[in-house]
C-alpha cells in the first residue's frame, strides 16, 4: 500500500489564491490571477488542452489541487530562451514533457520518413515541436534559469529511463536523465510522485536529498547505503554463481549491465531488458541500478497503483475540457478525436511485447467508479461544445479491462508473469465483464445521451470469455466497424509479440456475425497486422496475404514495425535475441526485418492486391 493517499497532503499555502480558469500561459494571465510567481512550470511539446486526456493537463490541475500555482509553457519555441523566460522563475521547479507523444514518433513514421501534420498542434501543422523534445527543452530552462530544479516526464522520459536503443539513430543511447542533465525523472502517469516531490520541495528538502519516492530515477555516485547489490551485470553463463530470483532480500537492488556494457555487447542488451521486464509489478519489483560512467543511474520500484477514489479525484478536476483560448478557432486534431469521450482505466495487462503502454501505465489495472464515469459524461454533456448526444468512447488502453484483475491479491504480489493473457488466459485472472456491460447500459440511459461507441482495442481473446458481454457491444455500441488487431496468424511472430492463435479471432469473428445478424446489423470486422515484426519471415508473411486473399480483406492502411524505445519486441530486433526467454551466447536467434527492400516486401504482402506491390511479390 502507499505510504498515504494521493489526497492526504495539507494542501500548500498558495490555495488561497483559488482554481484558476486555465492554468496560465503567460505574465497577463498570471497577473490577472494576483500571481506574482509560478511555484512550478510546466513545458510542454503540445498544445495546452484542458482536459484530463491531457497529461500535462492532468499533472497541472492535480498540483493546483494541492495549492500550488502551475503555469503551462506549451510548445515553446526552442531556438532560443525567450519563451522559456515567458512566465519568469519558477519557486520549485521545472516539469519537462515532449506531450502525449514520443516527439520522434510524432515526427516519423517507422520507415523514418517525416511525418507532414501533428495532431497535437493547432491546425494539425506539424515542425511545433524538436526532436528529442526532453533533451531540447530541459537544456533552454537551464539557460533561462540556471540553478532551477529539473524534473522530466511524459512517456518520452518514461520509455528511455534506461539505457536503451534508439532506432532513428540506430544506436544504443543512455538513459535520457543524462543526456537532458535533469535532477529527476519520473515515469509513469505519476501523480503520486510528482505530488509527493513538490510538497517535499516546498517543505524545504533538497532534490538531491529525495531518493525514496517511486517511480522515479535520479544519478547517484554509488548505491545508497543499506541496499544490497545483486549482480545481474553479467550473462547467467558467465557467473561463477548462479543468480537467484529474489537473492538479497528486500533490502537488495538490482544492478544492470552498465551502459557501456550494452553497448558493446548485443546480447547483454537483451539480458538488461529481460531484468527490466521482469521487474515490473510494483508489489514485488526491486530498485534497479545501471552504471552510467562515473555515475550511477538508480530507478527506484514502480509507483502503487492508484485507487478506484484517487482516480476518480483525478478526473473529476476542475478541467475546461477545451483547448486555452489563445488558440482561438484553430482546430486541434487530437482534442476533436477524444472531445467526447471517456477515460474509464489505466493499464493492461496484455503484454505485448511491441506496445509500451505496460512499461508506462503497469501491468495492473485501475478502474475509475462507476459513479465517477457517469458524472464525467454528464460533464460531457453539459460543458462540451457541439455535443450531439454520441459517447464517442468509453475506454482507454483496452475497451474491456475495466474492472479486471488478479482474484487473489497475495497472488497478485508474487506473480512475475509479463502477461495474464498470454500464451493462455491466467486461472487467476477474473475475466468477468458483466460488470462492463451494466456500465454500458446505464451510460446509455444517461439524460441527453443518445449513444455510446466503444472505439478503444478491444482484447477479444477476453471478450469471448463473456458472450453476453460481446452481444452487448455488438449489438449497441458498434458503428458499423470494429476494428481488432490479431496482428499476425503465423505463430512464429504471434510467439514473440505474445499474442492469441488466429483460432481465438475466428471464435470472436463467429460471435461478432451472430449478434449482428440477431440485431438486423450489417457490421464488419477490420483487423489490424503488423508487418515486420522480430520473428516474422517471408514466407509467414505470404501466409498472412493468402488468409487476407482467402478472407476478402483488402487493407487500405497497413503497419509496418516501429521499434519503440524499451520495449521487448525492440530488443529482439536490436540484438536478435528473445529476451522473454533466458538470454546466453547460444540461445534463440530471433529473425528481424532491417533493410529497406525486405521491409518493403513484408509490407506490400499486406496490400497483395495494389498493382504497385505486384513488381516486389514476384
Amino acid at each position: 500500500q502507499p505510504s498515504r493517499s494521493l489526497t492526504d497532503y495539507r494542501p500548500y499555502w498558495a490555495e488561497c489564491f483559488g482554481i484558476a480558469p486555465f492554468l496560465p500561459t503567460s505574465r497577463e494571465e498570471m497577473d490577472a490571477l494576483g500571481w506574482d510567481s509560478c511555484d512550478v512550470i510546466i513545458v510542454t511539446g503540445d498544445a495546452y488542452v484542458d482536459h484530463p486526456s491531457f497529461g500535462m493537463a492532468v499533472i497541472g490541475r492535480v498540483l493546483e489541487a494541492h495549492g500550488f500555482r502551475v503555469g503551462i509553457i506549451p510548445q515553446p519555441g526552442w531556438q532560443d530562451k525567450t519563451d522559456f523566460k515567458r512566465l519568469g522563475k519558477p519557486n520549485l521547479y521545472f516539469g519537462i514533457a515532449a506531450g502525449n507523444m514520443d516527439s520522434l514518433i510524432n515526427h516519423y513514421t517507422a520507415d523514418r520518413k517525416v511525418r507532414r501534420d501533428d495532431a497535437y498542434t493547432p491546425d494539425n501543422v506539424a515542425g511545433k515541436r524538436p526532436d528529442r523534445a526532453v533533451i531540447v527543452y530541459s537544456q533552454r530552462c537551464r539557460e533561462a534559469f540556471g540553478g532551477v530544479p529539473i524534473v522530466i516526464g511524459s512517456i518520452e522520459a518514461s520509455l528511455r529511463r534506461i539505457a536503451h536503443f534508439d532506432y532513428w539513430s540506430d544506436k544504443v543511447r543512455r538513459s535520457i536523465l543524462f543526456d537532458a542533465k535533469a535532477d529527476m525523472l519520473l515515469y509513469g502517469n505519476a501523480e503520486r510522485a510528482i505530488v509527493d516531490l513538490t510538497h517535499r520541495l516546498a517543505a524545504g528538502e533538497k532534490i538531491d536529498a529525495i531518493n525514496d519516492i517511486r517511480g522515479t530515477a535520479f544519478s547517484l555516485k554509488m548505491g545508497p547505503p543499506g541496499f544490497r547489490a545483486v549482480d545481474e551485470s553479467r550473462l547467467p553463463e558467465d557467473r561463477q554463481e548462479r543468480v537467484r530470483l529474489m537473492d538479497g532480500g528486500q533490502d537488495s537492488y538490482i544492478e544492470l549491465p552498465a551502459y557501456e556494457q550494452v553497448l558493446a555487447d548485443k546480447e547483454l542488451y537483451a539480458h538488461a531488458s529481460r531484468i527490466l521486464h521482469r521487474e515490473t509489478n510494483p508489489h514485488n519489483a526491486r530498485p534497479l541500478a545501471q552504471r552510467h560512467g562515473d555515475r550511477l543511474l538508480w530507478l527506484n520500484p514502480p509507483p502503487i497503483p492508484l485507487t478506484s477514489e484517487e482516480l476518480d479525484w483525478v478526473f473529476e478536476q476542475p478541467y475546461q475540457r477545451v483547448p486555452h483560448p489563445l488558440y482561438g478557432e484553430a482546430r486541434i486534431p487530437a482534442y476533436e478525436m477524444i472531445q467526447h469521450s471517456i477515460n474509464i482505466m489505466r493499464g493492461c495487462f496484455g503484454g505485448c511485447t511491441f506496445c509500451s503502454i505496460t512499461e508506462h501505465e503497469g501491468r495492473i489495472i485501475q478502474s475509475r467508479s462507476e459513479a465517477s464515469i457517469i458524472r464525467e459524461i454528464e460533464a460531457v454533456r453539459d460543458k462540451s461544445p457541439g455535443f450531439t448526444g454520441v459517447i464517442s468512447d468509453l475506454g482507454g488502453p483496452t475497451a474491456n479491462m475495466w474492472r479486471l484483475g488478479c482474484k487473489d491479491r497475495e497472488t497478485e504480489s508474487k506473480c512475475r508473469r509479463l502477461s495474464c493473457v498470454y500464451p493462455g488466459i491466467c486461472s487467476n485472472l477474473n475475466t468477468d465483464q458483466m460488470p462492463l456491460v451494466s456500465l454500458y447500459r446505464k451510460a446509455s440511459e444517461t439524460n441527453g445521451v443518445k449513444k455510446v461507441l466503444i472505439a478503444s482495442g478491444l482484447r477479444y481473446d477476453l471478450a469471448v470469455q463473456t458472450p453476453e458481454y460481446v452481444k452487448e457491444l455488438v449489438s449497441e455500441h458498434v458503428g458499423g466497424y470494429l476494428k481488432i488487431a490479431p496482428e499476425h496468424t503465423e505463430t512464429g511472430p504471434l510467439s514473440k509479440m505474445m499474442k492469441p492463435g488466429i483460432g481465438t479471432y475466428d471464435r470472436f469473428k463467429k460471435l461478432f456475425d451472430q449478434y449482428s445478424k440477431a440485431a438486423g446489423k450489417e457490421q464488419y470486422l477490420i483487423p489490424y497486422f503488423i508487418a515486420g515484426h522480430p520473428g516474422t519471415t517471408d514466407k509467414d508473411m505470404l501466409n498472412l496475404a493468402c488468409w487476407l486473399k482467402a478472407n476478402g480483406f483488402r487493407a487500405d492502411q497497413v503497419q509496418n514495425f516501429y521499434p519503440s524505445p524499451m520495449a521487448t519486441a525492440t530488443a529482439m530486433y536490436y540484438s536478435t535475441r528473445n529476451p522473454l526467454k533466458r538470454v546466453g551466447r547460444s540461445a534463440e536467434q530471433v529473425s528481424v526485418v532491417r533493410k529497406g527492400r525486405q521491409r518493403r516486401l513484408h509490407k506490400a504482402f499486406l496490400r497483395y492486391h495494389d498493382p504497385e506491390n505486384w513488381p516486389l511479390l514476384r
